[in-house]
């Protein structure tokens, strides 16, 4: 299988992890609606929403809402805007299922559905970091 969260579930391609337990992981996105945001998936591949078993839809559910809570906690977002895109025509482009978790401030910039473009890698490191302490 050529998926590129299964190759960064696998350790085969680097990540930024900011959590991780038994059926879940956490990682930066690259490619940021804003900073701290986040991407929650399962370990074991899913395409999507409809393929996923219940266990691990149950353990992405909870997985996304604990980043919600710590991107509320540790950097002061005001919300938190979790998606998910189901199929190429609802814009998914990575088929591992995964969600969103976008942490938000009272007048930030971003507008759903946003187009993605590359971070800034250090100031993506920088609020990991703040994440993970």
């Amino acid at each position: 299988m050529d998926c590129l969260f299964c190759s960064i579930v696998a350790g085969d391609i680097p990540s930024m992890k900011v959590d991780e337990d038994e059926l879940t992981i956490a990682i930066m996105d690259i490619n940021p609606a804003v900073p701290g945001h986040v991407l929650v998936m399962p370990k074991r591949h899913a395409a999507n929403v409809l393929e996923v078993g219940p266990e691990d839809l149950s353990a992405v559910a909870l997985a996304a809402q604990r980043m919600a809570r710590r991107v509320t906690e540790k950097l002061g977002a005001e919300g938190v805007s979790i998606s998910n895109a189901c199929g190429a025509v609802a814009g998914q482009t990575v088929f591992h299922l995964h969600f969103h978790v976008i942490p938000r401030h009272a007048g930030d910039p971003l507008r759903l559905p946003w187009t993605p473009t590359t971070g800034d890698m250090a100031e993506i490191a920088a609020v990991a970091a703040q994440l993970n302490a």
